[in-house]
């Protein structure tokens, strides 16, 4: 009497690591780029703590010297002193301004017919769309 001998066939091996080559090709390309967006976003978050970090100095500064450094600087466009040196690593660009926060003179710009005591911070990484904006008033600086 003859024994039967189970197993796979030469074919279904074939055929099932064919299959497994198949969907891997996909889910190493998913992997692939769920990793490149993980490191976006670790270098896209180290630079928010980088910019906030310049925020919060800038805003630990007294009232008197941002607005000195308002004064000195011209306008919102315009690089103030709190900005780092030219040349630097991931230059850190601190713009400040005056700011109006209630349009009392209708024209729909911020940086027109300013509020006393009302001032706009704004740091930003030199080349890049990265920043950090804040308004802050006289009662809530040293």
């Amino acid at each position: 009497m003859k024994t039967k001998i189970s197993g796979f066939s030469y074919i279904e091996v074939m055929v099932a690591t064919l299959l497994i080559a198949v969907s891997l090709v996909p889910a190493m390309e998913a992997l692939q780029t769920g990793l490149r967006g993980s490191a976006i976003h670790r270098d896209t978050v180290e630079e928010h703590y980088y910019l906030q970090a310049r925020l919060e100095e800038v805003l630990a500064e007294p009232i008197s010297a941002l607005e000195a450094a308002t004064l000195a600087a011209g306008g919102p466009a315009v690089q103030s002193s709190y900005s780092d040196l030219p040349g630097t690593n991931r230059r850190r660009i601190v713009y400040l301004s005056r700011y109006d926060g209630d349009n009392a003179d209708t024209d729909g710009d911020p940086f027109t017919g300013t509020d006393p005591g009302l001032l706009w911070v704004r740091v930003e990484i030199e080349g890049t769309e990265q920043s950090v904006e804040s308004l802050i008033t006289r009662s809530y600086l040293p």
